[in-house]
């Protein structure tokens, strides 16, 4: 019998072997399936901003900004969805926030940045502010509803 090179050694060690090399591709293949799938929802959300803040699709092609260098463009957009992310990220819950918001406000102070520590800390006012139903809320048991 001619053993391959690349075969295993035993039978058992080849079921072990495969068996923990399925363990790892199952959760990598319906992991990276999420990852692409939230893509292409992520791709259509940016496909529809873009239309949304040109206005018209006819104004599509100067996004491509073809007096600039390509890679400068796609520096500049790379940075700028990260930031856009982030603040979106923020603003869907500034309430829960609050402590990563004043943090950066502080950072932002310390740092001479005056301006734009002033607009985080007026946002971060805005964050603190406690909802009137939340004040309604306190205190009650479950057992009330």
């Amino acid at each position: 019998m001619t053993i391959h090179p690349h075969s295993p050694a035993t039978t058992s060690d080849a079921t072990d072997t495969d068996a923990a090399g399925f363990d790892q591709a199952l959760p990598d293949m319906v992991l990276g399936g999420r990852t692409t799938a939230t893509a292409y929802h992520l791709a259509g959300l940016i496909s529809a901003a873009m239309l949304d803040t040109v206005g018209t699709p006819r104004k599509l092609p100067r996004d491509l900004f073809p007096d600039v260098d390509p890679a400068v463009v796609q520096e500049i957009w790379d940075r700028s969805a990260a930031v856009h992310f982030r603040a979106g990220q923020m603003s869907g819950a500034p309430r829960f926030n609050r402590d990563k918001l004043a943090r950066l406000q502080g950072q932002l102070a310390e740092a001479g940045f005056a301006a734009m520590a002033g607009q985080v800390q007026r946002t971060l006012s805005i964050a603190v502010r406690e909802h009137p139903a939340d004040e309604e809320s306190e205190g009650r048991a479950h057992d009330e509803w």
